[in-house]
């Protein structure tokens, strides 16, 4: 029989490329979605038909309760959170609930409804923060500089709680930053590649950022959900970092992204207001060491920086064109 998955936050990025690839392995895939006025299921338009939504909430423990034992999946991805760093700092309360309390809602769900559900939680590089080491790597200590960091290093801690306490096969991923077509407008990369498309169409004049210094690791979301997956297959349950090993800064991904588009004096369209997008809390410098995934999962990311700015800079050159 196959295999059936439940995936918590299908219908955001990583969420979507990792329904695409279950589905590819032969997976039943479930997906929980919230109940909302306004339903987006614009990244999951081409496999809606092929998964199962299931409604349910990481603030709400029944639903949770209530969608395992409807789908009755082998394995959990929970993806779901409040991912948005900057607005952490304006809902941190909200913030804590969906991406701390919302993965102990999960976890015990599993533990009461069936402990032998494989887990995978979605940690995360913003957990290292002020960092201590670099690279970083599995057993480098946190210093979260923000509420989402730190509501992540509980996710992170709790997971681990419970694989310890109750024997359940809980994993995280703690997956540096992975990056697509698919991401949020008011995401850095996206806000740049959406940007410079329309800049080079003549639908926009200027793009307006804080600081081009920040440094980070940046890999294609199609790629990690493979390590993801790979995680729930081994035989023992393990955490794991998922990064590129390079890093480059805001600057060089717009400097790429505007030569895509043949422009090289690129300073002149760009606006710098450091005073409007300054955080309470900077994170600066991050490069992640996925040595330890290589070794045991077998995992190397496929697409080079590069590549994926390209990809994404071309996607919104399509989206734009075809735009009214």
């Amino acid at each position: 029989m196959a295999k059936k998955a439940l995936i918590t936050g299908i219908t955001g990025q990583d969420g979507s490329y990792l329904a695409e690839f279950l589905l590819k392995k032969g997976y039943n895939v479930y997906g929980l979605t919230r109940r909302t006025s306004t339903i987006n299921f614009e990244r999951i338009k081409e496999i809606e038909d092929k998964v199962n939504l299931i409604q349910g909430d990481l603030l709400d423990q029944s639903s949770l309760a209530s969608a395992l034992l409807e789908a009755q999946p082998d394995e959990v991805y929970n993806l779901a959170a409040q991912s948005y760093v900057k607005t952490s700092w304006n809902q941190p309360v909200l913030t804590g609930e969906f991406t701390a309390l919302g993965v102990t809602r999960v976890l015990e769900a599993i533990r009461t409804v069936n402990p032998k559900i494989k887990f995978y939680q979605a940690s995360s590089s913003e957990m290292f923060g002020k960092v201590t080491e670099t690279p970083q790597k599995e057993t480098t200590r946190f210093h979260p500089r923000s509420p989402y960091g730190v509501a992540k290093v509980y996710g992170h801690y709790i997971t681990v709680n419970y694989r310890e306490s109750y024997g359940i096969f809980a994993c995280s991923g703690m997956l540096f930053n992975h990056e697509s077509p698919r991401r949020g407008l008011e995401f850095v990369t996206r806000k740049i590649s959406h940007a410079v498309a329309r800049i080079s169409l003549g639908k926009q004049k200027k793009l307006e950022l804080g600081s081009l210094e920040p440094k980070r690791d940046w890999g294609y979301a199609g790629d990690y959900v493979e390590a993801i997956w790979l995680m729930l297959a081994q035989n023992k349950p393990d955490d794991y970092v998922i990064a590129t090993g390079e890093n480059h800064s805001v600057k060089d991904f717009v400097e790429l992204a505007f030569n895509y588009v043949g422009i090289k004096d690129w300073q002149k369209y760009v606006v710098s207001n450091m005073e409007a997008h300054m955080r309470p809390a900077e994170v600066d410098y991050l490069i992640g060491d996925a040595s330890k995934a290589k070794k045991i999962l077998g995992w190397k990311p496929k697409t080079s920086f590069k590549q994926l700015v390209e990809l994404m800079v071309e996607t919104d050159l399509k989206r734009e064109k075809k735009a009214k």
